[in-house]
């Protein structure tokens, strides 16, 4: 199986660090609002990576991150006047809800980031024994970037006599960045540690659940395309300074909206509620979100719904279509079935090609709706269609 890993910039053939195994990191939501669609694109197309790497035999062991701690989900009940908690818990509830009607495979751990601060206080402070990290003079910890080889993932290097600092979560240029914020103890969202009181800054949250759940050595991680700066290049760096390593980074390029990217921030953004208020179906907007490869732009429109609805209705319509001739299975159905197995796992084989696989998986479903099929055909279509979809996820019952 190929990837393409945005650490070397090219495809590679995929090897995990344990025979028959793979430890996944994904990058979860962060709960401060309900997650949209553009959102659900990252987790569909992760989704499908983690499918296909079963299909392929692994075992697979996911990590998600639930950010419910940070300057968004602090600001946000702030403004609302209530504990964070409350905030939290219903879009956390809200995100499980979806992907639930999504069909998105549960991961095998969701740490929360409140529930772990004392694991992101002890890894700065591993971080400033070693070296890599300083203290201001208010106490604040920053990660030292020139203590190790940073911008090799996103190419934002750091000037040789580096001075910059910063507290904030998004930045465009290299800078030491914020792993303990100092604050006092009579103030909200504080809390203690022998690096006195304070909150951790988000970048040290997925290196250090990261290191807690699976390990110094990580195969894959994973997240949108806008995590590659600053995030995912400081979580690197912070993982490389324990010793540790990330093998391949897979990101997937935004959901777009009339040509722009999908965002809160544009106010062009849908939730899956609202499109589901409109009449269409959880397998309907599934399907529409992994259509076209992970490392293209995907531009959302409700007509790509209509088509949508009209290919689920003929795989439905196959699934469930009753013999219409007698006797065995013929060599021309044997050999489409054979042709399409190749066809598909060849393009998923090729850095998850599912616009090439569904290609081949929906002039199957054409062609097999216009022949005439024995009991012994129509058994094996539905057992292939079936195990296929052991990769797509389309064949099941929303709740």
């Amino acid at each position: 199986m190929l990837l393409y890993n945005t650490l070397t910039r090219r495809k590679e053939r995929f090897t995990p660090l344990r025979e028959g195994e793979v430890r996944l990191y994904t990058c979860g939501p962060t709960v401060h609002d309900y997650a949209h669609i553009g959102n659900f694109r990252t987790f569909v197309a992760q989704d499908l990576l983690r499918r296909f790497l079963e299909y392929l035999g692994y075992r697979v062991l996911q990590v998600m991150n639930i950010t419910d701690v940070d300057e968004k989900t602090i600001e946000r009940a702030r403004r609302k006047r209530v504990a964070l908690e409350e905030i939290t818990r219903r879009y956390t509830q809200a995100f499980f809800r979806d992907i639930e009607l999504l069909n998105i495979k549960k991961a095998e751990h969701y740490p929360s980031a409140r529930e772990h601060i004392p694991a992101m206080a002890e890894l700065a402070e591993m971080l400033l024994e070693r070296g890599c990290a300083f203290r201001d003079e208010k106490g604040n910890v920053f990660f030292d970037v020139l203590s190790v080889d940073y911008g090799r993932l996103s190419g934002k290097r750091p000037k040789r006599r580096l001075r910059a600092k910063t507290v904030r979560e998004d930045y465009d240029e290299a800078k030491h960045f914020a792993l303990w914020i100092r604050c006092s103890a009579d103030e909200s969202f504080c809390w203690e540690s022998r690096l006195g009181w304070g909150r951790p800054g988000w970048h040290v949250e997925c290196a250090a659940l990261s290191l807690r759940y699976l390990g110094e050595r990580v195969d894959i991680v994973s997240g949108g395309e806008d995590l590659i700066f600053p995030h995912h290049e400081n979580s690197l760096a912070l993982c490389e300074a324990v010793g540790g390593e990330v093998r391949y980074f897979v990101h997937v390029k935004h959901l777009l909206w009339h040509g722009r990217k999908m965002s809160k921030t544009l106010r062009n953004y849908h939730t899956l509620e609202e499109i589901l208020k409109r009449g269409y179906s959880p397998r309907e907007v599934r399907l529409v979100l992994l259509q076209e490869h992970y490392r293209r732009h995907l531009d959302f429109t409700f007509e790509k719904l209509e088509v949508a609805r009209a290919k689920l209705e003929a795989l439905d319509e196959l699934l469930g279509k009753a013999p219409e001739r007698k006797g065995g299975m013929r060599v021309r159905i044997r050999t489409a079935i054979e042709s399409l197995r190749r066809e598909f796992e060849s393009a998923m084989r090729d850095d998850l090609d599912v616009e090439r696989a569904l290609a081949a998986y929906w002039g199957f479903v054409e062609e097999m709706l216009e022949a005439k099929l024995s009991g012994e055909e129509v058994e094996e279509v539905r057992r292939t269609l079936l195990d296929l979809d052991r990769v797509l996820g389309l064949v099941y019952s929303p709740g």
